[in-house]
């Protein structure tokens, strides 16, 4: 396993908000998964940039390249907590994988504390396949889906939580930046 620094990747990531509060993140991207450093660090940034608006900022918390065989490069949850027990990471986390074996099948799946009962070891976790479209965009959906530990989506067809994400959908309501940043420092989240 390789480690990298984050922190010159965030230090120009959230411009738009005064950051009050930080969401240490871990990154684990699998080697030959078809991620890049520099797809995950765009992803990063355009990320933090979203948050930002509710005045949260990533704080980097490691970036990892972990070796698995091509038979572990996809999501599934057998293969997920099978990771998460082999190679133990601070947590939220954020894994870049190859694909996903789920059905319905999801280019980027969040598991928060209400939906990880059942497979524990994957909690307050980020799974993005490499086919994923608009991967900063999917990745502030899905952080915002673990820090409010819920799987709700909007109609408002320019919020960041629509079921479908877009370059057109990145806002965040007032009530649900509350939300977030209450959930997310009540699960020890957000600093």
């Amino acid at each position: 396993m390789r480690a990298l620094s984050l922190a010159l990747l965030l230090a120009c990531g959230a411009a738009t908000a005064q950051p009050r509060l930080t969401l240490p993140l871990t990154v684990v991207m699998l080697d030959g998964s078809g991620w890049t450093r520099e797809r995950a660090e765009s992803a990063l940034r355009d990320a933090a940039a979203i948050l930002a608006q509710c005045g949260v900022t990533l704080e980097p918390a490691g970036f990892h390249i972990v070796e698995v065989p091509a038979s572990r490069m996809d999501f599934s949850t057998p293969v997920a907590r099978e990771l998460a027990r082999a190679h133990p990471m601070p947590r939220p986390t954020l894994y870049l994988v190859r694909d996903t074996r789920s059905r319905p099948a999801f280019d980027a799946e969040a598991i928060g504390r209400g939906n990880s009962r059942t497979r524990p070891e994957i909690a307050d976790t980020v799974w993005m396949t490499a086919g994923v479209r608009d991967p900063g965009i999917a990745l502030a959906h899905e952080l915002v889906h673990v820090l409010m530990d819920s799987g709700e989506h909007s109609d408002d067809a320019r919020n960041l939580m629509r079921d479908e994400t877009s370059q057109k959908s990145t806002k965040l309501s007032g009530a649900q930046c509350a939300r977030l940043v209450d959930n997310g420092k009540a699960n020890g989240l957000l600093n």
